[in-house]
């Protein structure tokens, strides 16, 4: 190990940066990362991908009755922004969703 090393052109921040995404701070249920922990151990993935993935599709499904429902050309993309609806919508799907995880991986327990 040296004496003294020269840090003079270091930068700061994230020695790996991840292009494409964003590090937050999110209050979820307690039922919810214990899902997607339970998901992502059956799946060999990290719980918060399980989340992320789970998100994506829900927001993608979303996007997609929107384009069904108005012609506005929305092409995957929130133009309009995301109202109380579509929150409440969202919610319904990640339960909906959280059913289906524990369903499977628990097969004797009656929902």
């Amino acid at each position: 190990m040296k004496d003294e090393y020269d840090f003079s052109a270091g930068k700061r921040g994230a020695v790996a940066p991840n292009k494409g995404k964003t590090r937050i701070t999110i209050m979820l249920d307690d039922a919810v990362i214990e899902a997607a922990r339970t998901a992502a151990e059956a799946e060999g993935f990290g719980y918060q991908t399980v989340i992320n993935n789970t998100l994506r599709h829900a927001l993608l499904d979303g996007a997609r009755q929107l384009d069904r429902s108005d012609d506005s050309g929305l092409s995957g993309q929130f133009k309009k922004g995301i109202t109380a609806t579509d929150l409440k919508s969202l919610e319904r799907k990640l339960s909906a969703a959280i059913g289906e995880i524990r369903r499977v991986l628990e097969p004797d327990v009656k929902p």
